[in-house]
């Protein structure tokens, strides 16, 4: 199939690299790297990553903007359904291919290549450029690692493999690049995200099943002088806090006129709420946008009864 894909890239003069709403990491430096290889391999194409960004990530690369297209590519990466897909009108585009590594949800192009082992979106673009004639460099080769160090949580996840293990010496013998220089673009904040982190911990709610919740409101984002989306992803700094195994942040989105819900779980499959409430992820990492906090507090109680009866089974 990653012939396939590449025919197409290659039959396509006009080519827009998509991903999910709320950009992450891996789903941007998926486009990003993919952008890039292209261009590299055909400077005379017009090749576009496009989405809403968010200041938090800024170091990583810069997005495109969209303009109108006509008999265009669209590649659309790290997103499994449709309405989840940032900032696109398919009616603009004559052939739309998927690349992704969450659980199927539903078919939306005419080309899909899935593979839920993946760790990463950037993981599976590190196999196709090994396996087609797209070119590299070193800056390509840092984005896809970027990307794939922030969705495993830096090799923590057991979603790493040793093929995992192996892309990344293959790229790094190949293509070298600065690791450290790598963290920094990643992890490197400003002070503000940091008290918010404090804020956050400090005024964590626990229920008696071990389910930590948290709603942090306009105000505070405001307080605190950062946005709705590097709030949101602060969800994985509470990763290893022994009271709780699912944990959820409800930010307050005013711009959007939305609620963010970050769900992750150190034991029960929370995918299946998340999406039963229109949206989606992995077993163990999901997210959902609903309207209010009432409609948020509704999926924490799910959870939380969730959650109880996965102690009572232990």
């Amino acid at each position: 199939m990653f012939q396939e894909i590449y025919n197409k890239i290659k039959e396509y003069d006009t080519i827009v690299i998509a991903r999910h709403i709320g950009v992450d990491p891996d789903a941007l430096c998926s486009q990003l790297a993919l952008r890039d290889a292209i261009r590299l391999t055909f400077p005379e194409k017009k090749v576009l990553a496009i989405g809403t960004g968010s200041v938090k990530f800024t170091a990583i690369g810069k997005l495109d903007k969209l303009e109108k297209v006509e008999n265009a590519l669209l590649i659309v990466t790290d997103t499994p359904d449709q309405r989840r897909v940032d900032s696109v009108d398919f009616s603009q585009f004559a052939y739309k291919i998927k690349i992704d590594h969450h659980p199927f949800v539903e078919k939306f192009c005419d080309i899909e290549y899935i593979n839920d082992k993946a760790c990463s979106a950037c993981e599976i673009l590190m196999q196709f450029l090994l396996e087609v004639p797209l070119m590299c460099d070193s800056t390509i080769a840092q984005t896809l690692y970027m990307g794939l160090v922030s969705d495993s949580n830096r090799f923590l996840f057991d979603s790493c493999t040793p093929e995992t293990f192996s892309l990344v010496s293959r790229y790094l013998e190949k293509y070298p690049f600065s690791l450290s220089d790598s963290y920094s673009k990643l992890y490197l904040r400003p002070m503000n995200e940091v008290r918010l982190e404090g804020y956050i911990s400090l005024n964590m709610n626990v229920t008696e099943n071990g389910l930590g919740y948290i709603e942090i409101k306009d105000d505070i984002i405001k307080q605190f002088e950062v946005d709705s989306a590097s709030a949101g992803n602060m969800i994985n700094n509470f990763n290893y806090i022994k009271e709780f195994n699912v944990w959820v942040t409800m930010t307050e989105d005013i711009k959007n006129d939305q609620i963010r819900v970050s769900i992750r779980s150190r034991g029960p499959e929370i995918n299946k709420i998340a999406e039963s409430h229109g949206g989606g992820g992995h077993k163990f990492a999901s997210g959902v946008k609903v309207k209010t906090f009432d409609d948020a507090m509704k999926i924490v109680k799910e959870l939380d009864a969730l959650l109880k009866e996965y102690n009572e089974i232990l």
